[in-house]
């Protein structure tokens, strides 16, 4: 009688009025800069936390590569993630199609090819025998770069080619630029208009005009399939938010730019000038679109350019039935174009 006294006992203080709700949590990855503007508006402005409520733990983790966003997704230790699409794609392929899912659009635009005034290229053809550098080996914008140098007749040093092409971080893109030792970089926002406004330069390709209705993926909102499976209301209620937020973003662009900067100083401890934001915010697009077509075009662009092993299989890389199901739910067209 004792031993089921005591259980009692013990069941009876479990289930005691006082003791707290335990919390559901869900962790997120985002990047501090303008292409995950839904990311820092919605943590700064409690969008996602009201959506979740009271019982639900927000940790935001800040990263500043998709690479190791990728790895902290296959350590278990995120469940959502703002990432461009070459992270995405190389997450979802070296996992055999298991770690992730993309399911919801972030940003599309905001990627620009600019160029020295003083380095004589007004063309394509003048690339060759120039030096050009890229954030990062096989990032989205090093593949964009590599494959517009192909369909221009040309190839890089690397592939006994006439241009180069260096991997830089893009603070010290935006030094090399300044200092002349480099001809152009191809970069996204806000460091296209760090190197025209800060650095003399000029747009030579705004990448809005090689993609069809100048569409095309920056940033995506990608799930661990594990999270999806196991909280898939927990998504529904950070997608929902995010196509709010997204919503207001639009609907109010100067109070938008504002709050993002705030954000963005908060986390860095810098504020980009406001010149900068003004042209880096002209040249992206805020959305819930993930622009699909986009993905699979950069996919193949990656293989070609010797990123990936094989032509990928990316048939099952989206599951897009939460966010079709909260755009029907407020009346919104699903996005065009899904695979």
């Amino acid at each position: 009688m004792g031993i089921t006294l005591t259980a009692a006992l013990i069941g009876l203080a479990a289930c005691g009025g006082n003791r707290p709700q335990a919390t559901r949590r869900i962790r997120v990855g985002y990047f501090p800069n303008v292409t995950h503007s839904q990311a820092l508006i919605g943590l700064a402005r409690g969008d996602f936390a009201n959506a979740l409520g009271p019982d639900v733990t927000i940790e935001p983790v800040m990263f500043n590569a998709g690479p190791s966003v990728i790895e902290a997704l296959f350590a278990g230790e995120i469940d959502l993630a703002y990432i461009g699409p070459n992270p995405a794609i190389t997450g979802y392929v070296r996992s055999g199609g298991e770690a992730l899912r993309i399911v919801c659009g972030a940003t599309s635009g905001g990627a620009a090819l600019v160029v020295r005034d003083s380095s004589g290229i007004n063309g394509p053809a003048d690339l060759s025998g120039k030096t050009l550098a890229s954030p990062q080996l096989g990032n989205t914008q090093d593949v964009a770069l590599r494959h517009y140098i192909e369909d221009n007749g040309l190839s890089t040093t690397d592939n006994g080619g006439t241009v180069t092409i260096l991997p830089t971080e893009n603070p010290q893109i935006l030094d090399l630029f300044r200092q002349g030792q480099i001809d152009g970089a191809w970069v996204p926002e806000p460091w296209a208009s760090r190197l025209e406004v800060e650095g003399g330069g000029r747009i030579l390709v705004d990448e809005r005009t090689l993609w069809p209705e100048g569409r095309f993926v920056t940033a995506h909102l990608i799930a661990s399939t594990t999270f999806l499976r196991d909280d898939p209301d927990l998504v529904r209620k950070w997608i929902a938010a995010h196509v709010s937020i997204t919503q207001w973003e639009t609907a109010h662009p100067d109070s938008a730019k504002a709050l993002l900067n705030s954000e963005i100083a908060r986390l860095t401890g810098r504020e980009i000038p406001q010149e900068v934001l003004d042209s880096a915010w002209a040249r992206i697009d805020p959305t819930w679109d993930p622009v699909c077509t986009s993905l699979l075009s950069s996919a193949d662009a990656a293989w070609r350019a010797g990123f990936l092993d094989q032509q990928p299989d990316l048939s099952g890389i989206y599951d897009l039935t939460i966010l079709d199901a909260v755009l029907d739910s407020l009346s919104l067209p699903r996005p065009a174009g899904q695979p």
